[in-house]
């Protein structure tokens, strides 16, 4: 069953979807549909795999979920440094702070709980 109370990672993860849709909204806005379809299937699910991993069925599934949030938080930081760096695109404000402070937070979980 899961605990309700306050988590971190589930706090971050959900604000980070949450900007995440504000940021595919403006690329939808200039037509780039593709890499906004791509960002915010990414950027939701990192939230999507930390809340599962609340609800593991054991150390081991718990580890496996974080580890493919961490990978999709790795995803979404390529996404969200390839449009900062784009001539192209609209210049818009990007989570990248955000997603630098989830990566390290699901690297040390993971690390923690792998040791213990």
């Amino acid at each position: 069953m899961r605990d309700d109370k306050e988590n971190l990672i589930v706090k971050l993860t959900f604000d980070f979807a949450l900007q995440i849709l504000k940021c595919t909204r403006e690329l939808q806005r200039s037509h780039d549909y593709s890499l906004a379809d791509q960002l915010l299937r990414s950027g939701i699910s990192i939230g999507a795999n930390v809340r599962e991993a609340q609800n593991a069925e054991s150390k081991a599934d718990f580890i496996h979920k974080m580890k493919i949030a961490a990978k999709e938080a790795d995803e979404v930081e390529y996404y969200l440094q390839l449009i900062h760096q784009s001539d192209d695109l609209p210049i818009i404000e990007l989570p990248l702070e955000q997603i630098q402070s989830i990566i390290n937070l699901s690297s040390k979980i993971i690390s923690s709980s792998q040791s213990v």
